[in-house]
């Protein structure tokens, strides 16, 4: 996202309040909240038309299951990154909505300010966790990879430059902090990611993050 850009936000969540107090929240911060709702099926609907950059959702709806919702918007609105924003910090709801193609996954214990941060950083699509969840995610796709770690001798070829900043991705370190080490700027960073998403034919960093550990990058 470009940090100038206003960014557009839709808040799914059943309670009215929270909703209500997240899109005030979000609207002081500087976002334009451009639909807020409880269900998910409205919010599938919803997105399709309003197109929001980053999607701020309740685990627990009363229609749907965040899964549904999770895949659902995203079938109409690929482009859209997800935040988990939820009560509940349970390893497997976290791996089921990760997988569904969630970007992020905060508790609602979250300060008003840690939130504000994670929109941001979601429609970079920088993966934020509530702290102690992001190692349990890559430890779990570190589980997965298992032994598929074949080389695939058709794999798009990557520059010395992407396969540097793909290993840093699949440490789980921060776009930020890849700039400091490398010494790039933020947006080379950004830039490096998304020739690599697109050289993989991957659709976000939650997939990178896959794809590199399942070689062995993370090592």
């Amino acid at each position: 996202m470009d940090d100038g850009a206003m960014l557009r936000v839709m808040v799914v969540d059943d309670h009215p309040m929270w909703r209500e107090g997240v899109a005030r929240d979000l609207t002081e911060g500087g976002y334009e909240v451009v639909a807020a709702v409880g269900e998910g099926a409205q919010a599938v609907r919803i997105a399709a038309s309003v197109r929001p950059d980053v999607v701020v959702l309740d685990l627990q709806l009363p229609d749907r299951s965040g899964v549904e919702v999770i895949q659902g918007i995203l079938g109409s609105c690929p482009e859209a990154r997800i935040l988990m924003l939820s009560a509940s910090g349970e390893q497997q709801d976290v791996l089921d909505a990760v997988k569904a193609g969630a970007t992020g996954y905060l508790v609602k214990s979250a300060a008003r300010q840690e939130f504000l941060a994670a929109v941001r950083r979601t429609a970079d699509g920088d993966p934020v966790f509530t702290p102690g969840l992001a190692g349990l995610v890559l430890g779990e796709f570190r589980r997965l990879a298992g032994l598929t770690r074949a080389e695939d001798p058709d794999a798009p070829r990557l520059t010395e430059r992407e396969t540097e900043v793909l290993r840093l991705v699949a440490k789980g370190v921060t776009y930020k902090e890849i700039a400091e080490r490398l010494v790039l700027s933020h947006r080379t960073v950004q830039n490096h990611v998304q020739n690599t998403l697109g050289k993989l034919q991957l659709h976000s960093r939650v997939d990178l993050v896959r794809y590199a550990i399942e070689r062995g990058l993370d090592e």
